[in-house]
């Protein structure tokens, strides 16, 4: 029996990070760090890790974290070079000029653009590109930023070609030396994962696009109802039939890599398509009420309608571009993007090459055992910032927005870094505190007391630990390092499936994202409403109650009743 103190020494790393991030608003820049610290101490003192296993842990974590960083570098600069030419505003416009109507607007820019973003870049992406492009048409800038949080739920376990799943799972997993399903390795097993994660999402998703059109309604209506939600139920689900559908076969027969992106783009050709054709549009166009009845909460820096200057494309001589570019043009690098990552992934002399050439590998790290490596170019990093070289020439960049494209970038990138290196060393100090001398680790015992605490219950409430990991952290992908071997260890405990419990993880993660403090930080920032972060996490713990609580009802069914002999 492990004792209480025992418990509570476990626990301190992460309640120090609840403290420091939510009690006392503490950037994650600085609470990692500290978290860390607090990790060692208790590694040092109570699991008898010796300087060696600190420095390998933490050595370890870094690499994982880099890899992590390289996406996410790769992804936003590739975001940032389209707004620099104006490819974002060109596709921005062919999804308005399909509808006046905002509540059709929010399905196709919040939902499917939201979610092909999400899928390609992740990371928090989404809120920060539509929610501006939302304010660009006239949104009140509060309504924008809430409503963009919303829409890309069932993206975010797949978010940024997959990374939550590799890197948060697969490669933890690794590290960790868990069991896996007779005759499967951890990829193919973290593959089955992302299958459940997909099936959870496919279910509760199916109300995901009408309730990101019901926020709008109901809170920022003239009427304050959802019935004008109701009206456009018949398109949300079309919306999400188009996107759930290939999104789950691609989960089922490609893995984790590819579910957001081949899910939106199938959404949006099918659903833009059948919308051009007539179909499911509104009796009555939906609008918010004239401005001056708005509360003044609900607008900061940034009016409605208006262009941040520094969005403005640039042409090549230095002017500002006054005409639109082609849609196929502005969707090219996407395509490429799609494209290419599918081959890095499906042509094996490709994968082969790019999984051999320029990996930077530590092997046995000081001499405890642990591997990890860097793989330069097999990473989605690499497809991003190929992409990106391709662009300059096929929308005649110049040297300014190239310039602005990657200062724009580093300052986006570079808040993270700090955070995400100390946050993954923290998770790898818990995961290897045992091994120094051969005792269960902090998370092991975490999950022991657990599992004894909330008992055969506890599957209602793995999601809630995934979104709680995301909340703290403001990752999906860092909530699954966290929390992934806890919630295998926990299952391991209860007898039931490790696989669908991983699954709901998964999907928790993505929950969180709706409150994560990094995420609505960053959504408000960008329309100029700093200092509304409680109105807003205060409105997302609606469709958080919501998708957690089916996710929990739909874990119980599957781990006891439905499915109940799965790994």
């Amino acid at each position: 029996m492990v004792s209480a103190l025992k418990i509570v020494l476990a626990v301190l790393p992460l309640a120090v990070i609840a403290y420091l991030m939510i009690g006392r608003y503490w950037p994650a820049t600085r609470a990692m760090p500290i978290a860390w610290l607090s990790a060692v101490v208790v590694g040092v003192t109570s699991w008898q890790m010796t300087p060696s296993w600190v420095a390998a842990a933490t050595i370890n974590g870094f690499i994982t974290a880099t890899n992590i960083l390289w996406i996410v570098f790769g992804a936003i600069l590739l975001l940032y070079t389209l707004k620099q030419t104006g490819a974002f505003d060109t596709i921005n416009a062919g999804f308005t000029s399909i509808s006046e109507d905002r509540r059709v607007q929010v399905v196709l820019l919040v939902f499917l653009m939201g979610s092909f973003i999400e899928a390609a870049a992740g990371f928090g992406t989404p809120a920060a590109v539509v929610g501006p492009l939302l304010v660009g048409l006239g949104f009140p800038p509060l309504a924008a930023v809430v409503v963009a949080l919303t829409g890309n739920l069932m993206a975010i376990t797949f978010g940024a070609v997959g990374t939550p799943l590799i890197i948060g799972l697969q490669d933890t997993f690794s590290t960790a030396n868990v069991a896996t399903p007779a005759g499967t390795t951890v990829p193919g097993w973290v593959a089955q994962i992302g299958v459940w994660a997909a099936s959870f999402h496919v279910i509760v998703g199916m109300l995901l696009p009408f309730i990101g059109v019901a926020m709008m309604t109901r809170f920022f209506g003239e009427e304050r109802s959802i019935k004008p939600a109701l009206e456009v139920l018949p398109l949300t689900l079309f919306a999400w039939f188009t996107f759930a559908v290939p999104y789950w076969l691609t989960a089922y027969f490609l893995g984790p890599t590819f579910p957001g992106l081949i899910g939106a783009m199938s959404g949006m050709v099918f659903t833009v398509g059948t919308l051009k054709a007539g179909f499911f549009h509104p009796d009555e166009e939906w609008d918010f009420a004239p401005q001056e009845l708005w509360p003044e909460h609900w607008v900061g820096d940034i009016e409605p309608g208006e262009t941040s200057p520094s969005d403005t494309p640039v042409a090549a001589d230095g002017g500002v571009v006054t005409k639109q570019m082609p849609l196929w043009k502005a969707w090219t690098p996407y395509a490429l993007l799609a494209a290419l990552l599918v081959l890095t992934r499906v042509w094996t002399p490709l994968t082969d090459f790019l999984t051999s050439t320029l990996v930077l590998k530590w092997t046995n790290i000081l001499g405890t055992g642990l591997d990890n490596d860097f793989a330069l170019l097999y990473l989605p990093g690499a497809v991003f910032v190929f992409v990106h070289l391709l662009t300059i020439p096929l929308h005649g960049m110049n040297g300014r927005q190239i310039k602005d494209s990657w200062v724009e970038t580093a300052e986006n990138v570079t808040p993270a870094v700090i955070a995400l290196l100390f946050a993954v060393a923290t998770v790898q100090i818990m995961i290897q505190s045992g091994k120094a001398a051969n005792i269960d680790s902090m998370l092991v015992i975490l999950s022991d007391a657990t599992a004894n605490v909330a008992g055969g219950v506890y599957p209602f409430f793995a999601s809630l630990v995934g979104a709680f990991g995301a909340f703290l952290a403001g990752s999906n992908t860092v909530s699954d390092i966290l929390f992934g071997t806890f919630q295998y260890n926990v299952a391991e405990n209860l007898a039931v499936s490790r696989t669908i419990l991983v699954g709901a993880q998964a999907v928790g993660g993505a929950i969180g994202n709706l409150i994560a403090i990094h995420n609505v930080v960053a959504a408000l920032a960008v329309v100029g409403l700093v200092g509304q972060e409680g109105r807003v996490i205060r409105l997302e713990l609606l469709p958080l109650t919501y998708y957690a609580g089916m996710t929990g009802i739909l874990t119980m069914l599957f781990v006891y009743v439905i499915f109940p002999g799965v790994f």
